[in-house]
């Protein structure tokens, strides 16, 4: 498929492949494809961040056998799908990816080679790497006592935890850190008790409070800086606060919920920031941290002159575009998606890491370097398609791969083509599209997808034996015993949402301990409709260009009066930026300065 082109004065705006959109490539973009020997992408940025996380599921897992042992075990690849390893034996010395090497067959395209040699080569059942006691979980390092929990690190003794890292004895957390004996919070960092909570950082026994930091002992809140005794952002004595407390039942079902659509109304009348993020220099996007020249990313840190990075890019990633979860150190890398600690020069590859250098469309590949089209080596060089060459055949062969995948060109039921330079084509992925986080980013419904030429998998009729309805779980906490352990409950959602409903979920022992410790009600619905709740406290992966919604004196609305005198005194606030905040969303929306004004 022949894609449309116009070049401008600042740049050339192309035709997205896939939606049919136009978007930008700048001259800066130009600049980086060329030191890095890349045609310019075919796809724009929001289908090629699409595209990369239909490769991610985090949350699906089946219980299957080993194809090495016959031991039974949890894998995030579809039971048939391919040939599965558990995760120790898979790093063992027991086999070697390197005998399923195969000649480049220049009679057939590229991707459909790399498609069979995914079938031929075993796969790891999840990545775990140093998980003790997590069976239930996936894309972990260094985790203890954690249960069906995903993407996470360095975690003990949690549950229901996605994004989080550094946390003890905590539920339901979605990208937290350094987090104790905590639930129920988005994005908020090193706190001990902090529950029901968004955007909180340094507090202590802080409840249904959003962006507070340096807290402690506060209920209600938004916007306070190191306060403490303050419900509903009025200030109480100590002795006061917790008679006021008194008052606020949480261990009761029906007030908890109550509870927390009081707390959400309260929060829309304060102004949210156009931006998450600090310390950083000229750079777009959200939550993005210590960072320069860093543009249309999101969850960034660390970062410098990257463009296009999403999701969980750690500190020290440089040069690079296009990447999903990158670890540290990664520099002049492009269009991958879960590339490891120390990757430079990496193209095209799909959760390769650690110390991955100058490899290109690889799968599963760890410590190795001059590999293009290579799946599951370790400790390799100078291979394609697993098959071992010496250093002047390997670079003889690759660019007549390269040159033959640009005349023999891979092209999907849409038509879409694809060449070299683009990373793997959709229907080579093992997911399903609602399987992957994709579905989190870029909700869409099964005929949309269907439609887009994607894949959908359908659930399997679930057979759990459910014991108890939610309906039937005590109304409040002081009335559940420990009996409740030994009950499958059904969802409250019992699978009518759209959430990917487990329909039934069982209570672990620590989550029963914490809530009766802090007595608070027993959730009625999944973990996964649980996490789906949490998730809509987190933008889309989308700008919209708008005005600071400052009047002055208040907001444009008049719900928000301004504690403090603005630089531009009673006039209407004159910035403009870029936000994840739609024109049609219900937040007050202030640009950085008016909003610090305002919590400083």
């Amino acid at each position: 498929m022949e894609q449309e082109t116009h070049s401008t004065s600042s740049g050339q705006a192309k035709t997205c492949q896939n939606c049919k959109n136009q978007f930008a490539i700048e001259p800066d973009d130009f600049a980086f494809y060329e030191k890095i020997k890349v045609p310019p992408p075919t796809w724009c940025p929001e289908c090629r961040a699409m595209r990369r996380f239909m490769w991610r599921n985090e949350r699906t897992l089946w219980k299957t056998t080993s194809d090495a042992t016959g031991k039974q075990i949890f894998s995030m690849f579809p039971p048939g799908e391919f040939e599965v390893y558990e995760h120790n034996y898979w790093f063992s010395d027991k086999w070697d990816a390197i005998e399923f090497g195969k000649n480049y067959d220049f009679s057939k395209t590229f991707f459909a080679q790399l498609k069979e040699l995914m079938h031929d080569v075993p796969w790891f059942n999840a990545s775990l790497i140093n998980a003790v006691n997590s069976e239930y979980t996936n894309h972990t390092i260094d985790i203890k006592n954690c249960y069906l929990s995903f993407d996470i690190g360095y975690d003990e003794d949690c549950a229901y935890i996605t994004g989080t890292h550094h946390t003890k004895n905590s539920l339901d957390l979605d990208s937290c850190t350094y987090l104790e004996r905590s639930a129920h919070n988005f994005y908020c960092h090193n706190s001990y008790g902090i529950f029901y909570s968004s955007g909180c950082e340094y507090c202590n026994d802080v409840w249904f409070s959003r962006d507070c930091i340096g807290c402690s002992f506060c209920f209600g809140c938004v916007g306070l800086r190191n306060k403490s005794y303050y419900i509903f952002n009025k200030a109480y004595s100590k002795e006061d606060y917790f008679k006021e407390l008194e008052k606020f039942n949480l261990g009761s079902a029906a007030e908890l919920m109550g509870l927390k659509q009081k707390v959400k109304s309260f929060w829309s009348t304060f102004p949210v920031k156009s931006m998450q993020g600090s310390r950083n220099t000229d750079v777009s996007g959200d939550y993005i941290y210590n960072c320069k020249n860093v543009k249309n990313s999101f969850w960034v840190q660390g970062a410098e002159d990257c463009k296009y990075l999403q999701s969980d890019s750690y500190p020290t990633t440089n040069n690079s575009y296009d990447l999903c979860i990158a670890g540290v150190g990664t520099e002049l890398c492009y269009d991958s998606h879960g590339i490891g600690v120390g990757a430079s020069e990496v193209k095209f590859t799909w959760m390769s890491y650690p110390n991955c250098s100058r490899i290109s469309y690889c799968m599963n590949c760890h410590d190795v370097s001059d590999c293009f089209g290579c799946i599951g080596l370790r400790n390799k060089q100078y291979c394609i398609f697993n098959k071992q060459y010496t250093k002047k055949e390997y670079e003889e062969l690759l660019p007549q791969i390269i040159q033959h995948m640009n005349s023999m060109p891979y092209v999907d039921s849409k038509g879409r083509s694809w060449r070299y330079g683009e990373f793997f084509p959709t229907d080579l992925s093992p997911f399903g599209y609602n399987e992957t986080v994709a579905l989190e980013y870029f909700p869409l419904t099964r005929e949309k997808v269907i439609e887009q030429g994607f894949s959908w998998r359908d659930s399997e009729e679930r057979s759990y034996n459910v014991t108890m309805k939610a309906t039937d779980i005590p109304e409040h906490i002081d009335g559940v015993s420990e009996s409740i352990l030994k009950e499958t409950i059904q969802c409250a959602h019992e699978g009518g949402c759209k959430e990917r409903c487990t329909t039934a979920f069982r209570l672990v022992p620590q989550e029963l301990e914490l809530y009766k410790e802090r007595r608070i009600a027993l959730p009625r619905l999944c973990s996964n409709c649980r996490h789906a709740e949490r998730l809509l406290e987190r933008n889309p992966l989308q700008f919209w260009h708008r005005s600071c919604q400052c009047g002055g004196i208040k907001s444009e609305n008049s719900i928000y009066s301004n504690q403090t005198e603005h630089f531009h005194g009673s006039h209407h606030c004159p910035n403009n930026f870029e936000t994840t905040f739609a024109p049609d969303r219900a937040e007050i929306v202030y640009c950085e300065q008016c909003y610090q004004a305002e919590v400083s």
